[in-house]
């Protein structure tokens, strides 16, 4: 997404941010923000060497009618969507009740996009400025669809799930005393957890690893996410192994990530796993800051992405380059693991990578999103829409990845044991490879474990597309 400036932006102007530069009215630095946002509850690429302001954009965001917010989306989606030449000349608006009806209609010329989405201009700026959401704090799969199986995947340090006492590898059993069962066969999870608003209220009844059970009452709040949960180092036949978890790119990321780049050039790491598995993408600065943390000593000046917009707004086409910084690594050998939840901004920095580094995947296929998109306000800033806009490629021109980023090993992402440990399969398979150049030999079962899905923060309401395997409320 693009944003155009923070200040309150004209009705109907689309919004840009400069990285950390909140709000001053200027015009577009070289390493301007878009944010790539993962709607399947919800993400994409930038930089770029030119200067100036976004030409496109939609008109008459101002009024919050719904005649007026459906014109508004429809202008915008003519304007910048990134396949507009497929929308039909006409669309008669009274067929629709709301913006939002519309959205789905538009976007349903374009299979590949399921990721346009209309959301509170608040809560969005609230998540990829300072890292806030609205929720319980964890992330939920249906890890075996035979026999309701959901599991909590990862549990949010701050949250209300934590101060509960919810842990990864946990069971979700009922919610308000109904059985996981009957509410996937009905309205679904999502509508059993409730919207993303402060206050909103649940009893879970949990089990245990050990099976013993539990019930807890919990309250959504706003929480702060943690964008580096970890980092940790390993030492095998005499080599240290360096190791971050990276849980979303937002921009309180950036300090931390900083930080843990410094220890590992302290500890002397040339050889770093990178763990994103539940990662679905964020703000593309502070991807491009990632990348060069990773690429920028080995890669310095050359080709990071390229950004491609529609026809209509070429103009706005740009490159990015790496960039050295203070604490870019040296780096020799790369390892991600992913997942079906690695999407977006994740697939940006390991598809940048990939004609400059070593880089290789450990997990399974990631989820496929080589778009982003661009954020405009509407109805008084109140509300949000982000088409896709664009795509990125690499520095050979490579991209279109909608399948998915292939991993060159497959290992299980193991939710009964701690992510990062040498016990968890994604780790160790990582390990291995590292060590020895081979990939650990895994059993035809857990090739065949179906894998998360990419989710992001973005409340349910926000989802214009069929819900994902994994769920973050």
């Amino acid at each position: 997404m693009i944003d155009v400036t923070r200040s309150r932006p004209a009705p109907g102007q689309m919004t840009l941010e400069f990285g950390n530069e909140r709000n001053r009215g200027v015009s577009m630095n070289f390493r301007q923000v878009l944010v790539v946002t993962l709607s399947v509850l919800a993400v994409g690429c930038g930089g770029g060497g030119s200067s100036g302001g976004f030409a496109g954009g939609g008109v008459g965001g101002g009024s919050c009618t719904v005649d007026d917010e459906k014109t508004f989306v429809l202008n915008t989606m003519r304007d910048i969507w990134f396949w507009n030449t497929q929308l039909p000349a006409d669309v008669d608006l009274s067929a629709y009740a709301t913006a939002e009806e519309l959205l789905v209609f538009l976007t349903s010329f374009e299979p590949l996009d399921r990721f346009s989405f209309i959301d509170s201009a608040a809560a969005d700026a609230a998540f990829f400025n300072e890292g806030e959401f609205v929720g319980f704090g964890f992330t939920s799969s249906i890890v075996d669809e035979a026999t309701n199986d959901v599991r909590f995947l990862r549990v949010f340090s701050g949250s209300p799930a934590a101060a509960g006492g919810l842990a990864r590898g946990q069971r979700l059993l009922q919610v308000d005393g109904v059985d996981v069962a009957t509410l996937i066969a009905g309205d679904g999870l999502s509508a059993a957890f409730g919207p993303s608003e402060e206050g909103i209220q649940r009893t879970l009844r949990i089990r245990n690893l050990d099976d013993s059970e539990f019930d807890v009452v919990l309250v959504k709040n706003t929480f702060t996410i943690d964008p580096v949960p970890q980092t940790r180092t390993y030492t095998i036949g005499g080599t240290t192994y360096g190791y971050i978890e990276f849980s979303t790119f937002i921009s309180t990321a950036n300090d931390q990530l900083d930080a843990a780049f410094a220890d590992f050039n302290t500890a002397g790491i040339t050889d770093l796993i990178i763990d994103l598995r539940y990662n679905g993408g964020g703000r593309v600065d502070t991807a491009e800051f990632f990348g060069d943390l990773l690429g920028g000593f080995i890669a310095n000046g050359q080709v990071f992405s390229e950004t491609r917009f529609n026809e209509d707004n070429e103009i706005n086409n740009r490159t990015d380059f790496f960039l050295q910084r203070a604490n870019s690594l040296s780096t020799s050998r790369l390892v991600f693991i992913t997942t079906g939840g690695s999407a977006s901004a994740s697939e940006l920095v390991i598809n940048s990578l990939e004609p400059v580094a070593s880089v290789d995947l450990v997990g399974s296929d990631t989820f496929g999103k080589p778009v982003g998109q661009i954020g405009a306000t509407f109805c008084n800033d109140t509300k949000i829409l982000r088409p896709t806009a664009f795509e990125t490629v690499n520095s050979l021109g490579q991209g279109q990845y909608f399948d998915g980023l292939p991993v060159d090993c497959q290992a299980d992402d193991d939710f009964t044991t701690e992510i990062g440990s040498q016990a968890d399969p994604s780790t160790a398979a990582a390990l291995e490879l590292l060590s020895t150049g081979a990939c650990p030999v895994v059993s035809a079962q857990d090739i065949n474990k179906p894998s998360p899905t990419a989710s992001k923060f973005r409340p349910p309401a926000a989802r214009n597309a069929a819900e994902a395997n994994a769920y973050a409320f």
